[in-house]
């Protein structure tokens, strides 16, 4: 891990940066999210998704509070970005893992590759020993990607509410502990 010069962590892979998300990022993240299967599988994320859309997230990233929230660009070494993967709080001011690919990017490895970095960067700069994750229950290769970098089912299905699907979706919850 290194840090750059605004005090924003850079994590790397073999084939990963993770690293700050960068207004130039805009128009990738749009193209990306607006895929209606990339979408429904977030909570935050609506379908269509604009380059406003984008926009406003990123300016939203550039105002979070970094001891409580962070968000990083996935960026492929030889694709350059491929999705996003951030720490948010939830309702109750535990912190959550969320995180999506690009279509395209799906079935390679990546979210499994971004999301063991960046657990590993939690536990060890962050500070973090207790994180939560969900996904959807129509979504079990994310849930396999969670079981691969450690986290556990708790046995708690709860509704989400999806902006994609503008519906609740029954949501398999997850623990990391350090």
């Amino acid at each position: 891990m290194s840090i750059p010069d605004d005090g924003s962590p850079v994590i790397a892979t073999p084939r990963l940066k993770l690293r700050a998300p960068r207004a130039a990022d805009a128009p990738k993240i749009a193209a990306l999210a607006n895929d209606p299967d990339v979408a429904r599988m977030t909570t935050r994320m609506p379908h269509p998704y604009s380059l406003a859309d984008a926009e406003t997230f990123l300016e939203a990233c550039a105002s979070q509070d970094p001891t409580q929230e962070t968000v990083f660009a996935i960026e492929h070494d030889g694709e350059g970005l491929v999705g996003m993967l951030g720490f948010h709080p939830d309702e109750d001011g535990r912190t959550e893992l969320g995180y999506w690919l690009g279509r395209p990017h799906w079935g390679q490895g990546l979210a499994t590759e971004a999301a063991g970095a960046a657990l590993v960067w939690a536990g060890q700069d962050w500070k973090r020993r207790y994180l939560l994750a969900g996904h959807f229950a129509d979504n079990p290769a994310s849930g396999q990607v969670l079981c691969k970098t450690g986290f556990l089912y708790t046995g708690d299905v709860v509704l989400r509410h999806s902006l994609a699907r503008r519906a609740p979706a029954p949501t398999r919850m997850m623990v990391w502990l350090a």
